[in-house]
């Protein structure tokens, strides 16, 4: 199953280290096109920096990722910068970390840990959710039923997205693949077999609460 880390929210971050400032500025981006003009519009705003190097990874898969060190020795910011978003399984996002020079050189090995370092302070400062692969599945049942399946949702924290009060009750979840045939054989026990239950079909649904990717 895929999951993945996105951007929900853009953000931005900074360090300063021996007098030199690092402002990492992050945006969610759907192509490489969307990534190239937010690098263009930072490097606009901090015209007067020494450096603006950049990071991307866009696609599922991160089919795309681009980095750049932009005048700084070659693989002490683009590349750091770019392993920090890998690392953190997010998707479809670019970072821009600017620099402005403080007079004093740091070496290769503080150059690669400010760099870093600015990229998860600007992700301490997004907002993200976490794509999930589940089914969609209606259930319908009596009403009877349905105080049953609604405290197991509660306890289990699977969301309701609909609930229609008719001759029976019909309700519509978006279960995780991994839950899915665990929570469905619950939901039957709990119902006594009672349920009538129509797949909608495999969906990617974004979970707002979680961090964790399986």
């Amino acid at each position: 199953m895929q999951t993945y880390k996105i951007l929900l929210k853009g953000g931005q971050g900074e360090i300063v280290e021996k007098k030199s400032r690092f402002i990492a500025s992050l945006q969610p981006v759907a192509s490489e096109e969307e990534a190239a003009a937010f690098i263009e519009a930072t490097k606009k705003k901090y015209w007067d920096a020494r450096h603006n190097c950049t990071a991307m990874v866009i696609g599922k898969h991160a089919e795309i990722t681009r980095c750049s060190d932009d005048g700084e020795p070659s693989g002490t910011a683009g590349r750091p910068m770019l392993e920090v978003l890998t690392g953190e399984g997010i998707r479809d996002v670019v970072v821009v970390v600017t620099r402005y020079f403080g007079g004093t050189l740091l070496g290769t090995g503080g150059l690669v840990r400010a760099y870093s370092q600015a990229v998860k302070e600007g992700l301490k400062n997004c907002e993200t959710g976490v794509l999930r692969e589940g089914r969609r599945v209606k259930l319908t049942m009596s009403y009877n039923d349905y105080g049953k399946v609604e405290h197991f949702c509660r306890t289990e924290g699977q969301e309701m997205e609909e609930v229609i009060y008719q001759e029976n009750v019909t309700v519509v979840l978006t279960i995780p693949e991994e839950c899915y045939e665990n929570r469905i054989k619950k939901l039957q026990d709990a119902s006594a077999g009672r349920l009538e239950i129509e797949d909608l079909g495999k969906c990617t649904f974004l979970d707002k609460g979680s961090d964790d990717i399986l």
